[in-house]
């Protein structure tokens, strides 16, 4: 199974977003969301290196709560 995962743009580079997300850094392709008006700041869902959804703040750290949870659970 594989996840969308929801990352903060720190920069952004023509049509690719330098994104951040709990440490972790990476990059992803801005094409499939080139009608967005996307800026640095902005939170997208990445999946297979390219951002697919811009999403709200809100929705991006519900989503890390259940990653956590599950990771959590996995340990158990």
């Amino acid at each position: 199974m594989c996840f969308g995962i929801p990352m903060r743009i720190r920069a952004i580079d023509g049509l690719v977003a330098h994104c951040e997300a709990k440490g972790v850094e990476r990059q992803a392709s801005l094409l499939m969301l080139a009608h967005e008006s996307l800026v640095v700041g902005d939170y997208v869902v990445v999946h297979l290196g390219h951002a697919i959804e811009r999403v709200e703040p809100e929705t991006a750290a519900e989503a890390w709560r259940l990653y956590d949870e599950m990771l959590a659970a996995g340990r158990g």
